[in-house]
């Protein structure tokens, strides 16, 4: 059984003005707010001159007893962070195109997500409650796993000699391994 734990996270971006020619505005997520609460479409939370700050939205982070390791791993870094994921919506508004896929706390599925190129997946810092709620989910469910080397197969030094002679990929050879010299059996 999966021990799972979730702590809702408001998702806030920033919309800024582009200097591009080909596009209106930038956008990029910025902040996570912890235990906030939903919200229909996008809430305007701030704003200054050539930016805007919405909250698009609250997703569930999850944790998993399986991925500790790579809580760890995001614990350790300089600076521990919630990865966003945002999608493309075909069906909205032109000033607001993304909608909140995902909110993890794992770098490797964040880095998932970024291989493909069809979302946008951004590090935003994590609030001292997520790194809290964090590290007291990884001091209870962690275990630790030794590294186990490899040992290299040894059915090549096992194998028995044959009574039959064998070709050069180890396979019996038939009428004594004389293959087409014209003296064989007739």
């Amino acid at each position: 059984m999966e021990h799972k734990e979730t702590m809702p996270l408001g998702v806030v971006i920033e919309r800024r003005e582009s200097s591009s020619r080909w596009q209106r505005w930038a956008f990029q997520p910025i902040a996570v707010i912890p235990g906030a609460p939903p919200v229909e479409g996008w809430r305007e939370i701030m704003t200054g001159p050539g930016w805007v700050h919405f909250h698009i939205g609250t997703l569930p982070a999850e944790l998993y007893r399986s991925q500790t390791p790579a809580y760890l791993h995001n614990l350790s870094m300089t600076r521990p962070s919630v990865y966003v994921v945002l999608r493309q919506d075909p069906d909205a508004p032109e000033d607001q195109p993304y909608r909140p896929l995902l909110v993890t706390l794992s770098p490797y599925e964040a880095e998932e997500y970024a291989i493909s190129g069809d979302e946008i997946v951004d590090a935003v810092a994590m609030p001292d409650a997520v790194m809290e709620w964090m590290q007291a989910y990884i001091d209870k469910r962690h275990v630790e796993q030794p590294f186990i080397k490899r040992q290299r197969d040894k059915h090549k030094e096992a194998q028995t000699e044959s009574p039959m002679p064998l070709d050069v990929y180890g396979k019996p050879v038939r009428g004594g391994g004389n293959r087409g010299g014209g003296q064989g059996n007739v």
